[in-house]
């Protein structure tokens, strides 16, 4: 590289590889974690206990709480995943790319060891990235739905907070 322009960028694009693998690992521990709250509160719903969403479901029974805020308060919860969902795979193209430049450089001075040792950086960096998108993806969606159903519910007046269940077999006896 003999031009100070190609120079420039190529030594700028190294200094990012760091924080885009550190921004994957954020996102993959970050997916598990979601995970985790997902299938939790999936269970809870399955047992019809309070948690998660239907708590927020038991707060518009108290007045000055309108469905609006209650549906700005679902699109809150879910930011962070939706965002991750669309973040992650471009984090990992980032990371694939960025290490292919030195795996290149490498090839041409004839240092196999240094190629593989860039590769194996860019294809495990998109496998992790593309499995947090594809978690936070399902979780996103699932959730989405799952909030959709209880606003529609508040908004015809057909739920009660899960854990009365006494108000609960009420309802269901009433569908």
């Amino acid at each position: 590289m003999n031009n100070p322009i190609e120079s420039a960028m190529y030594d700028a694009s190294q200094l990012f590889l760091y924080p885009v693998l550190i921004a994957i690992a954020v996102l993959f521990v970050h997916a598990f974690y979601a995970l985790g709250a997902f299938i939790w509160q999936a269970w809870q719903r399955h047992r019809r206990q309070a948690g998660g969403f239907e708590l927020m479901v038991a707060r518009a029974r108290t007045p000055g709480l309108t469905l609006t805020e209650l549906e700005a308060l679902a699109v809150k919860r879910m930011e962070f995943a939706r965002i991750a969902t669309r973040v992650a795979p471009m984090l990992g193209l980032v990371a694939t790319m960025i290490p292919m430049g030195p795996a290149l450089k490498a090839l041409a001075d004839g240092q196999f060891t240094d190629v593989s040792r860039n590769l194996m950086v860019a294809f495990s960096s998109v496998i992790l990235a593309l499995l947090a998108a594809a978690i936070s993806y399902t979780v996103v969606n699932v959730r989405r739905r799952w909030y959709a159903v209880d606003l529609a519910d508040i908004e015809q007046g057909t739920i009660v907070p899960a854990y009365d269940p006494v108000a609960t077999l009420a309802v269901e006896g009433a569908r």
